[in-house]
This record gives C-alpha cells, structure tokens and sequence, in this order.
C-alpha cells in the first residue's frame, strides 16, 4: 500500500476498505448492533444539523488548535479507541500513534489495542490517552492501571456503556471471535483478498497486546461481563487516580449529572457507535441534554457517526468540546495504510478550516452554539 490514492472523504476510504478486506474483517469494523439503526442514526442525525453561512467576514487566518484537559492540541478531534485495530492493516495502531505525533492530536488507546499501552505512549511522543474495561477480574483491572499510571499516562478514560457485548449480527453470522484466527471456511475469501491476508501472515496475526504478557497472560475473553464498571468502583478510581479521568459511554443525562458530582473531569457522550444497543439515541440528539445538566463550562467529549470536518464543526456547535472519530481512520489505513491514513486526516483538517470559513468563524473555540 503505497500508491498516491487521494481520500477526501469516509465514503471514499470505505469503499476502498471494502475491496481491500475480506468480509469478516470488514464486517468487524463497519458492522453494529441488531438491524444496525442506532449506528446509521448517529451519521443522519448529524446530516440533519445544518451550519449558517456568514459572509463578508475576514476568514483569511483560522486558528484550529484548542486547550482541552490540560493540554493544547492543534485540532479539536482525536482518535477514538478501538480494539485490535491491526486487522485492519499491519501496524495501524503506530500509524495512529504516529498520526498524532504528528498532528499534535490525542490517541486513545483501547485495553484491547494490538499494541501495548507503553508502545503506543512512546510512539504518541505522550499523546495517548489509555481507555479502560472493567471485567470482573479486577486483579487484571489493577495491573492495568498500574502499568497506564507508570508508563506516564495523563489522561484515563473509563468505558461504561457494555455491561455485556452487544449482539453483533454481522460477527455472529461470520463466526468473528477473539483471539482471532483464520478458520478453514474463511479460506476462499481470505484468497480473494490476497494483499491483506499475505501481509497479516507475514507480519503476525494480532493479537490483544496489553494481554499477552505477564499477569494479563490469561489473554481476553471480548464476550466477558464488565460488571465491575459500577457507581461505587467509579468512585474508588477517582479516589486513586489523580490525573484526568473521563467516563466514556455516556448518554443518559442523570447519568452525567452523578458522574460530574463524582469527580470526574470530563463526559464522553457515545453509544459505542451503535455497536451496544440498537434503539439507543444518536449522541447528537443526546448531547444537549448532557450539555444542560453539567453546565456550560464542563468538558463533553462526543463521538459517533462523524464523517467530516463539517460534522466535527456541528459537534463543537452542539455544545461539544471535543470530537473523537473511529471508524474513518479504519477505513483509511484499510485503503492505503499509512498513506491513505495521512491523507484522509489532512483532508479532514482542511475540511474543518473550510467550514470555519463558510461560517464566517476564525476561531475553532469561538463555533457558535447552535439549538437542535
């Protein structure tokens, strides 16, 4: 993968991600829950979100950086976490890391990331976040949070919202399970997509890397119950962390009222991109209610269903303060690897700066609010 293949948009790095991947693969990344509704709510709901354009305004010089949970960055998005990204083309994970070295953007590393949590820090020059599941082996959680706050990890950021895993017809149909392996009904297509299933074999199929080794040896079962994530373990990490701590999966707006009087330094408003339950909202339509409840001033995080820069622009006018994308960045670097991965993120940064300009806005911290 190292053809020049110009990617301006999700739906030109989908498509390629497509004919690139075998279906199982494919379907693990772009696939969600039940009948996949609340998945395709979190993109509509956003199309229906239209932005005023202004005129006559000087738009000559923008500024797209942004301060955010102690940090400056130079845009207001980041990678959202998502485990065993490597399936999607070898080294994806440090092509993310490398991304946002580069683009000065935080990655957010899943517990089930192909690459452990101390490589991607380094490789992130120290703009990885680390997000954590809490299974009932809570002696596997500790270790965890051990290794995150000794490999330097500012930011912890405590995934909610799967009890237990989300009924995924897709991987169900395809028989996607985890440790992944190839079984011999895959062959054919595997066969078919001969560039992918050539270069995973010889670069290693991944694995779950912050589980492969020491007390974690026991590996990670993907279909295990997260029960231990509860209000009274919510409290008991934020009485042991002392640094950024933000809870992701975040919907309901008592659910944010209790966690912002719990201490907790920022909300993340995500459905799991439709990947957990089908009839849950889009986190468009669940982010004023969020906004109200917690106040003008307090951190939101949102993700789900962003496809553009436009879309990014309508999260921060919505009463986000940061946007995180997951599925884009898969679908990129299955179209081209590190190429289709940088390129889709410069058009998505120019996409953003367009935008401002349309809307006569100079400043990304200055987006007008917006009313849904």
């Amino acid at each position: 993968m190292t053809s020049m293949i110009s990617l301006p948009t999700t739906d030109d790095a989908r498509t390629l991600a497509k004919s690139n991947l075998p279906a199982l693969i494919f379907d693990f990344i772009d696939g969600a829950a039940g009948l996949e509704h609340s998945a395709q709510a979190n993109v509509a709901d956003l199309d229906m979100i239209k932005l005023m354009p202004r005129v006559l305004r000087d738009v000559d010089k923008i500024h797209l950086g942004t301060h955010f949970l102690g940090k400056d960055y130079s845009y207001p998005f980041g990678i959202a976490p998502m485990g065993m990204c490597n399936l999607a083309w070898p080294g994806t994970d440090l092509m993310f890391a490398d991304q946002a070295m580069q683009n000065q953007i935080p990655v957010c590393v899943s517990t089930a990331s192909s690459t452990s949590l101390e490589d991607m820090l380094i490789a992130s020059h120290g703009l990885a976040w680390f997000q954590l599941y809490v299974t009932g082996a809570m002696d596997l959680v500790d270790d965890m949070i051990q290794r995150a706050e000794s490999a330097g990890y500012e930011t912890l950021v405590l995934t909610v919202d799967v009890p237990k895993l989300g009924k995924r017809p897709r991987d169900l149909r395809n028989g996607f399970k985890t440790p992944f392996k190839m079984r011999p009904d895959q062959f054919f297509d595997f066969a078919l997509h001969p560039r992918w299933s050539i270069t995973t074999l010889l670069s290693g199929i991944p694995t779950m890397a912050n589980y492969s080794a020491g007390p974690n040896s026991g590996g990670y079962d993907r279909t295990a119950s997260r029960k231990g994530a509860n209000w009274d373990y919510l409290q008991r990490l934020r009485d042991r962390w002392k640094k950024k701590l933000v809870v992701k999966g975040v919907l309901n707006p008592e659910d944010a009222l209790r966690i912002k009087q719990a201490g907790a330094d920022a909300i993340y408003v995500s459905n799991h991109g439709g990947r957990q339950l089908d009839s849950a909202p889009s986190t468009i339509r669940a982010l004023p209610a969020v906004r109200q409840v917690v106040g003008p001033e307090y951190p939101i995080i949102i993700d789900g269903g962003i496809r553009s820069g436009e879309d990014i622009v309508k999260c921060l006018a919505a009463g986000a303060n940061f946007a995180m994308l997951g599925r884009p960045f898969l679908y990129a670097t299955a179209a081209n690897g590190a190429q289709g991965l940088e390129n889709f993120i410069g058009h998505l940064k120019d996409d953003v700066s367009i935008t401002l300009a349309q809307i006569g806005v100079t400043d990304i911290n200055q987006v007008p609010q917006i009313r849904q």
